[in-house]
């Protein structure tokens, strides 16, 4: 399913005053099927097109974005640019010219100029349309923090720090491969939007280690270790209100 048919069953569902519980229930399916739904993650089969058709008193292809231009009314411009900023709903312009710029962490990034050129960035899927409607990928410019040397330029750090003698030589030097995992954990849960992929725990311990053998504070800095509990409490803390966010 593409983007713009789901974020249609979205604003349908919206529109009806339904929550995803609802309206699961109201068609026999999961609350998590219907978020596929709406995130371009599945489709629904056919008879559970049929069902949302008639649940929201539409046709099957309204619904699915079918209809030819000659059958859908022309949408008025706006008299003025229209914008609308909020945390929850994110970032909307309609401009009197029939630009339209629509982003949010949810629904991702959607613009579309008078010329019908349309740039879409949703989850892993980035393409952008262009005027003879043909799609084309985005490549996301963080994929390039992926693909730099980061263990060698630790591994040559390592080797300078070592032979130099600072701060300990050898012995403290090996401390800063730590930062591998950091690294790449970081870079992988801000691609998947989930800071529950981040190596918290050996954040922790490196910290915990650091201070340690530079400081010779072994306690309390141990202390330090019991912040990878309340980390991953957060974690779910924060999961869970969104999970109820997008379910209603």
């Amino acid at each position: 399913m593409n983007i713009e048919t789901a974020n249609r069953l979205l604003q349908y569902r919206k529109q009806a005053g339904l929550s995803q519980e609802e309206l699961a229930e109201k068609i026999g399916v999961s609350r998590q099927a219907v978020s596929k739904w709406e995130r371009s993650e599945a489709s629904p089969d056919t008879d559970n097109l049929v069902t949302l058709a008639e649940l929201y008193g539409v046709s099957l292809d309204e619904m699915l974005g079918l209809k030819t231009a000659k059958e859908e009314p022309e949408e008025a411009l706006p008299e003025k640019d229209e914008v609308h900023v909020s945390f929850r709903d994110g970032i909307h312009v309609n401009s009197k010219d029939g630009d339209k710029v629509n982003i949010s962490f949810k629904d991702g990034i959607h613009v579309v100029t008078k010329g019908e050129e349309k740039v879409h960035i949703f989850g892993d899927e980035k393409y952008y349309v262009d005027e003879n409607g043909e799609r084309h990928e985005i490549k996301p410019a963080h994929y390039v923090w992926l693909y730099m040397p980061f263990p060698v330029i630790i591994t040559a750090l390592f080797l300078g720090w070592g032979f130099s003698g600072i701060w300990g030589g050898w012995t403290t030097a090996w401390l800063i491969f730590f930062l591998v995992p950091v690294y790449y954990s970081l870079i992988e849960a801000i691609r998947a939007k989930d800071i529950g992929k981040f190596a918290f725990p050996v954040l922790a311990v490196g910290a915990y280690l650091a201070v340690g053998m530079f400081m010779h504070i072994w306690h309390p800095s141990w202390l330090i270790l019991l912040t990878i509990p309340v980390f991953y409490c957060i974690v779910e803390g924060i999961k869970k209100v969104f999970d109820k966010k997008e379910s209603e």
